[in-house]
């Protein structure tokens, strides 16, 4: 293995600079070279590809976004595409890629590893919804960024005797929700695993408010739907008047915290090592705090699931 390439694909995650970083310096450490793509999948088919060296990652490692920028590309979803990105690997002599992205990226890095261009994943999403690994780069920061803005949203709640909602990031999974939920000690979280019945939301408010308490945060994962149509019914069945604050790409910047730096370094750093093994068509990941590797396969024929115990002991410190 003598030159590797890296990118970045799909939503950008606090953390993605700081795996550069690693990927970049352990590559040179065991005399490879790294050249980074640049605009993702898209950027391989365009041929934005150049070489890095040591101060390429220079004082990045506390940034967010990624230096490589970051683009979706609908023409890498088709054989075309794919055969266009294959020949700027072979024009620049790349033997290896590594994708920093979400589950849409790691197809992408399969259907290449299937063609003969070896591929690794490190996963990197504020969404935490990737399977075969405990936590991605970029959900520790967006979680503190959550918890940050409802502290300050409490404030206002609390002053002015009002219930909120806000709305945070996380598709399809609720892992943002439900952590930042019980951080926060919010009265209702709704996430897309699990929905309450909105009866059961309003019951929860009015035994709050018979007991004297003024105002209530409710959490909600956009997956579960709109904000603005929770608080419409709220009003409908509770006639009670509710905020909405929706958090939006806000949960996406910001300097990584401590533990997105680490992962980052140890989720970049083993994505050489596996690809100084021969280990083709793996994903990077963490599980019990212990570096792991499974199969593009493997981890797109899974579904991310909640720990479903912190979910109701959500429910049981909200009484």
């Amino acid at each position: 293995m003598r030159k590797v390439g890296i990118l970045t694909s799909g939503g950008d995650a606090p953390g993605m600079n700081a795996a550069i970083r690693a990927v970049v310096r352990k590559a040179i450490y065991h005399g490879i070279d790294v050249y980074g793509v640049k605009n993702g999948f898209q950027g391989l088919i365009d041929g934005y590809i150049e070489k890095m060296d040591i101060g390429s990652v220079g004082d990045i490692i506390q940034r967010g976004g990624t230096i490589l920028h970051s683009a979706r590309s609908e023409d890498f979803k088709h054989d075309e595409g794919q055969q266009k990105g294959m020949e700027q690997m072979e024009k620049y002599g790349l033997e290896g890629l590594i994708i920093i992205g979400g589950d849409g990226s790691f197809r992408g890095a399969e259907k290449l590893t299937k063609k003969g261009y070896p591929c690794i994943g490190i996963p990197g999403t504020i969404d935490n919804d990737i399977a075969g690994t405990d936590f991605t780069i970029g959900f520790d920061t967006a979680l503190n960024t959550v918890i940050d803005a409802i502290d300050k949203i409490r404030d206002t709640a609390s002053s002015h005797e009002r219930s909120f909602i806000i709305e945070v990031m996380g598709r399809n999974a609720g892992d943002l929700a439900l952590w930042a939920g019980l951080a926060d000690g919010a009265e209702s979280i709704l996430i897309p695993e699990k929905q309450d019945e909105l009866q059961e939301i309003v019951d929860r408010l009015n035994r709050g408010q018979n007991r004297g308490k003024k105002h209530s945060i409710i959490i909600l994962a956009e997956g579960v739907g709109s904000a603005f149509g929770y608080a419409d019914k709220i009003k409908e069945q509770a006639d009670l008047e509710t905020r909405v604050t929706v958090l939006g790409h806000i949960q996406r910047g910001g300097s990584p915290t401590a533990s997105d730096r680490v992962l980052a370094s140890r989720l970049g750093a083993q994505s050489i090592e596996l690809l100084l093994n021969g280990e083709a068509g793996k994903m990077a990941g963490i599980q019990n705090n212990r570096l792991v590797a499974h199969t593009f396969a493997d981890v797109l024929a899974q579904k991310h699931t909640i720990d479903f115990s912190m979910y109701q002991l959500s429910k049981e410190l909200s009484i």
